[in-house]
């Protein structure tokens, strides 16, 4: 039996767009990420929802929230970066040169995972891309870091604390960006409700303004564009051959890629292992099937 490949993203049955969407979701305080995400899934009717990314209950933010078979493209948040804004609270005074000494953490930390984590905890290395001083109160710093995926922000403050001599803890933490999505198209869990209340009436622009093609999470990835005969082979768990590739965006080698048939439907996730202007031989293995 031939696979049925998706419509193009823009054009998808609502059904098919619930099944494969993602929400922008601005999570509120209070619960944890997995909740929410079973609040999600309940409220849309889905069997599987997955969050990117987990934030602690007081933490706010953008918290992308994958449907249905979209929750196979949690692995591209593990590339992205991610962007906060944090209260940072000092223990004493700020010194004189609170600026320079915050700059100084810009670039590769070491840092070792809290104990109520969930993840081994060893010495391991994370990238601060930018971290600014956006206001000072008092003993406050209004932070915001633009960092790897996997920071901990909290360990981050700590040690902060210690470079400046004051000691210091995180007080309120909001996440603006997880890559590709920010903070100006977030949705609220009441956005939502309201959206699926109105295409029970029939109307369904408000559901589908809320609720994006998954593919939107796909937007910061190399691209392949494959014929839809290779796309076929894909959902039966072949991988990308050389014949079937049509189109490529720049990409070293291993390399994350999203491949898609000409309409612009995502067809799998992969690494980059071959030549995409050879005749044959395997361009892309398989990570993730999305057919």
């Amino acid at each position: 039996m031939t696979p049925t490949l998706r419509d193009p993203p823009g054009s998808r049955p609502l059904d098919d767009r619930l099944a494969f969407g993602v929400v922008n979701l601005d999570k509120p305080p209070g619960p944890s990420a997995h909740q929410v995400a079973g609040w999600v899934r309940d409220l849309v009717g889905v069997d599987r929802a997955a969050h990117a990314g987990t934030l602690d209950p007081k933490v706010t933010g953008c918290l992308p929230i994958m449907l249905g078979d979209a929750t196979r493209l949690a692995p591209v948040f593990l590339e992205g970066r991610k962007e906060y804004v944090a209260v940072l609270e000092l223990h004493g005074r700020p010194p004189a040169d609170l600026d320079g000494v915050i700059a100084e953490f810009e670039g590769e930390i070491y840092q070792k995972p809290p104990r109520k984590s969930a993840v081994v905890r060893r010495l391991r290395t994370r990238r601060i891309h930018d971290l600014d001083v956006l206001e000072t109160d008092g003993r406050q710093v209004l932070l915001r870091i633009e960092c790897a995926s996997g920071t901990y922000v909290r360990k981050l403050c700590h040690d902060l604390g210690l470079a400046l001599g004051t000691g210091a803890h995180m007080g309120a933490l909001r996440r603006t960006a997880t890559d590709p999505f920010d903070d100006r198209d977030l949705v609220t869990l009441h956005d939502l409700a309201d959206a699926l209340a109105f295409a029970d009436e029939g109307d369904e622009e408000p559901i589908r303004t809320v609720v994006a093609p998954a593919e939107r999470v796909l937007e910061g990835l190399p691209a392949v564009t494959v014929a839809p005969s290779a796309a076929e082979q894909v959902a039966t768990g072949a991988p990308v051959y050389a014949p079937g590739v049509i189109e490529t965006d720049d990409a070293e080698h291993d390399a994350l890629v999203a491949c898609y048939t000409p309409n612009g439907s995502a067809v799998c996730l992969g690494r980059l292992v071959g030549d995409p202007g050879a005749d044959s031989g395997v361009v892309v293995d398989l990570e993730r099937v999305l057919v």
